[in-house]
């Protein structure tokens, strides 16, 4: 039987995430919700796929990171 792969919906795009700012002195979820995304250093930079649940991950945490289309 083939594999059936499931389309995201996101049509091929990604968002090109980057931590700027410190997150001394912030809520624990929000320094969790950085880690969630892949980040460990500052100025470090992940890619993701544009999709619902990690845009919401960066509406939360928009103050910390710079956000482009990869």
């Amino acid at each position: 039987m083939p594999t059936v792969k499931k389309s995201s919906g996101n049509n091929g795009k990604r968002l090109s995430i980057t931590w700027k700012t410190s997150a001394i002195g912030r809520t624990q979820v929000q320094k969790d919700t950085v880690k969630a995304l892949g980040l460990k250093k500052l100025n470090q930079t992940v890619i993701h796929d544009d999709i619902p649940s990690i845009r919401g991950m960066v509406k939360k945490v928009i103050h910390l990171l710079d956000v482009k289309d990869a």
